[in-house]
C-alpha cells in the first residue's frame, strides 16, 4: 500500500514538473522520505537520479523548438555542476549530519514557496512580457544586471544547495537566467532543465560510495514520475502555469512546515 501510495505521489512530482518548469526535487525527497521511509542522506541521492531523468525527459519538446541557450548552460551549468559535485562532498561529513540536511531543506522549501507566492503573474498586454518577465521583483536585483561573476555565484551556490539538500535550484535557476541572461521565459525554463539535469548528474556522483541507493525504488519511481510528466504536458494545454503556481507555492509552504515539525518531532 505505501509502495502504491508513494508511487502515485511520485506521478504528481512529474506533472508539478511538466506544469511549472520546477517543484520535482522539493516534492521528491519528502516523499521518500516519509511516504517510503527510505534515510535521508540515501533519498537526498535518489533524488538527483529521479530530478535528473525526469528533467532530461521534459527537455524533448523543448529542444525540439530549440529553446536551449548552450552559452548559458556551459557557462552556468559549469557553474552549478562544481557546486554540486562540492555540496555531495561536504555532505559526507560528519558535522553534516541527516537532520542538518532536513532542516536546510525545509528552508529552501520555505524561500521556494515565497517565491512562487510572491512572484507577480505574467502580463496578459503582450507577448514580450509574457516572455520577458522582467515582472521578477521578489529577486534580488544584482549591482551589474549582466554580470557574469555574478551569475558564476549564484550558479555555486545553487550548485552547492543541489548537492548538499538535493533541492533541484528551478525556482533560483529561472528567475537568474531571466534577470541576468536575458533570455525569455520559454529559453530560460528549456535551459534550466538542463542546468538541472546536470546538477543532478554531477550530486549523484558526488554522493556515490557515500550512501546506499535502493536502484529498483529509484527506477520505479523515477518511471511513475515520468508518466506524470507526460500527463502535466497535456494537461498544461488547459491549465494556466501561472494561475497554479501561487497555489502550489502555499503547498510548498505547508510541506516545509511538516518536514520541519517531523525534524523536531524525532
Amino acid at each position: 500500500m505505501i509502495w502504491l501510495v508513494g508511487h502515485l505521489l511520485a506521478i504528481g512530482v512529474g506533472i508539478s514538473l511538466a506544469l511549472l518548469g520546477g517543484g520535482g526535487s522539493v516534492l521528491t525527497l519528502p516523499i521518500l522520505v516519509y511516504a517510503m521511509g527510505v534515510a535521508p542522506k540515501s533519498a537526498i541521492a535518489m533524488t538527483s537520479i529521479v530530478v535528473g531523468v525526469v528533467s532530461l525527459f521534459g527537455l524533448v519538446p523543448h529542444s525540439r523548438r530549440k529553446q536551449i541557450d548552450l552559452k548559458t548552460v556551459l557557462i552556468f551549468g559549469s557553474a552549478t555542476t562544481i557546486g554540486a559535485f562540492l555540496g555531495a562532498k561536504l555532505a559526507g561529513f560528519s558535522f553534516v549530519t541527516a537532520t542538518l540536511q532536513m532542516v536546510l531543506f525545509a528552508v529552501a522549501m520555505l524561500v521556494a514557496a515565497g517565491f512562487m507566492i510572491v512572484r507577480q503573474p505574467q502580463s496578459d498586454n503582450s507577448i514580450g512580457d509574457r516572455e520577458h518577465q522582467d515582472s521578477l521583483s521578489s529577486y534580488p536585483r544584482p549591482l551589474c544586471k549582466y554580470c557574469w561573476l555574478w551569475l558564476l555565484t549564484e550558479g555555486i551556490g545553487v550548485g552547492m544547495l543541489t548537492g548538499l539538500v538535493g533541492v533541484g535550484g528551478g525556482f533560483a535557476i529561472v528567475p537568474a537566467l531571466v534577470l541576468l541572461r536575458n533570455l525569455t521565459m520559454p529559453v530560460a525554463i528549456s535551459t534550466s532543465l538542463v542546468i538541472i539535469a546536470l546538477n543532478s548528474g554531477a550530486g549523484l556522483i558526488g554522493y556515490l560510495g557515500q550512501v546506499s541507493i535502493d536502484w529498483y525504488l529509484t527506477g520505479s519511481f523515477t518511471l511513475a514520475a515520468a508518466l506524470g510528466s507526460i500527463i502535466g504536458t497535456y494537461l498544461s494545454k488547459f491549465v494556466s502555469a501561472d494561475k497554479l503556481q501561487k497555489w502550489f507555492g502555499y503547498f510548498l509552504l505547508a510541506v516545509a512546515t511538516f518536514v520541519l515539525i517531523q525534524v523536531l518531532l524525532n
